[in-house]
This record gives structure tokens, C-alpha cells and sequence, in this order.
């Protein structure tokens, strides 16, 4: 495997090296670079090899590593390493492998490289298998019929940010704010409803990914999420749901 360090720190760059290779000897490090600018010539006119996976840090020293991915629309896989938390959400909608804070934790740097590895191999084995009839499978609920006295509505799911459990009963959550009972459990809602759109977070709340408004890391183990309708309260991701659903952000 072949990797590119875009880092301008020295001593955070020869620490990044120095635990890839101790993870793997056989990785190849092509370059180390401090620079938006130099990324970028280097990339697009300067690599013999072109690199299989970049860890790319997000404040450099002439620019905002995000340039990079903007300007060369780079599909090359990007694991990020920064100090800061709060592109969190938005490394993951540029599709990155993960998202890993200074300084670098060992076990989620393997974890990392375990995770591009597995993605590496399914995308390789997608492009021999023959496609699968989508229209033969059972396509995921789109719509909700709830009641309000002797009213009835219907509601796209697009039109749901979240369900939740109240008081034994479970309801959605429309982005203008307005909720309904519905008759289905968290469960089986994680069933029927798209696993690309929807993600059941923690115990009581299964969210839509248009309803995240920010994510941010409390402390290891732990994120608190803020979503649009905001809920009465705080809202974290289960500690056994945190690798699901950084997979589900990136996918």
C-alpha cells in the first residue's frame, strides 16, 4: 500500500510515519508533504505513484486541507488527522475512511487502516460480481399514515428527521418541528427504512443524516450530536454504536 502524509507539523508527521509503519512495515510512505499548494502540483503533475490512501491534516500552512479534496475532486480514500473536532461532519461527507484526533491513538489508527483495507476489498469485489436486480428486492418504506384526533396525514420519509421513543411509544419527528405516533418499533423502523438515510444512534433515536447539524467529540468513547429539529435533550451516540456510525457517515 502506498500512503501520502499531508502534514505541516514535522514532528506530528514523523509520529504519523513512525505508527503506520509500526502498524505495517510494508506501507510505503511516497512523501510527506506540509503544503495545500504543494498537494495539490504534487498529485496532479509530480507522483510516479499515485498514492492508494492520503492522511491528510486539516489546517496547513497556506490552507484549509478541504482545498485539496475541492479542487482536484479527489477520490483517492482520505483518513484525516487534526486537532480540531469540529469537521467532523464534514470530512465525513466528503467521504473519508475516518476522522482521527491529535495526538494519534495507535489502536484507532490500526482500526483505520483495518477499516480502508476491508473497503478496498468489497469495492474490488464490486467491480467482478454481477450486479443485482435492485428492482427484485423489497424496496424501503417512503412514506408514514399517522392519525391526530380524526385526522389523518401522510409523510415522505425526506420529510422525517428522527424517531423516538417517548414514554413506551414511539413517534417521528417532521423538520418543521411537528410529531406523530407511529405504530412501529425503533427496530423494526431500522428494518424497513433505508440503512443509507436512517441510523438508530443509541436506545431511543433513530435519525436522519440530513437532520445532523454538527457532531462533536465530548471525550474518547463519545459524541454528541446536534440535530435540526433539536430534541428537549442532549443527544449522544451509544459507545457501541460510535464505529457503526462513523461508518455510516462515510459511506
Amino acid at each position: 500500500m502506498n500512503v501520502l502524509i499531508v502534514e505541516d507539523e514535522e514532528l506530528s508527521a514523523e509520529r504519523l510515519q513512525k505508527l503506520i509503519l509500526g502498524i505495517d512495515p510494508s506501507i510505503q510512505v511516497l512523501a510527506i508533504i506540509p503544503s495545500v499548494l504543494e498537494t495539490i502540483a504534487y498529485l496532479e503533475n509530480d507522483a510516479k505513484i499515485k498514492p492508494d490512501l492520503i492522511f491528510l491534516d486539516i489546517h496547513l500552512e497556506d490552507d484549509n486541507g478541504f482545498r485539496i479534496i475541492e479542487s482536484l475532486n479527489l477520490l483517492i480514500p482520505v483518513i484525516f488527522t487534526t486537532a480540531f473536532d469540529e469537521y467532523l461532519l464534514k470530512a465525513f461527507r466528503a467521504n473519508s475512511i475516518d476522522y482521527l484526533l491529535k495526538p494519534i491513538n495507535p489502536l484507532e489508527l490500526q482500526a483505520a487502516l483495518v477499516k480502508f483495507r476491508k473497503l478496498s476489498a468489497i469495492s474490488q469485489h464490486s467491480q467482478t460480481v454481477v450486479p443485482v436486480d435492485v428492482a427484485a428486492n423489497e424496496p424501503y418504506k417512503d412514506r408514514f399514515l399517522c392519525t391526530a384526533g380524526p385526522r389523518i396525514f401522510t409523510f415522505k420519509t425526506s420529510e422525517i428527521a428522527y424517531f423516538t421513543i417517548e414514554e413506551r411509544a414511539t413517534f417521528l419527528r417532521l423538520y418543521d418541528g411537528r410529531h406523530f405516533a407511529v405504530e412501529y418499533s425503533l427496530e423494526k423502523l431500522s428494518q424497513i427504512l433505508d440503512p443509507g438515510h436512517f441510523f438508530r444512534i443509541n436506545r431511543t433515536l433513530l435519525i436522519s443524516i440530513d437532520a445532523i447539524r454538527d457532531i462533536h467529540t465530548i471525550s474518547a468513547g463519545r459524541l454528541k450530536i446536534e440535530l435540526n429539529p433539536a430534541p428537549s435533550q442532549e443527544v449522544n451516540v451509544s459507545p457501541d454504536r460510535i464505529t457503526g456510525f462513523k461508518n455510516w457517515l462515510g459511506r
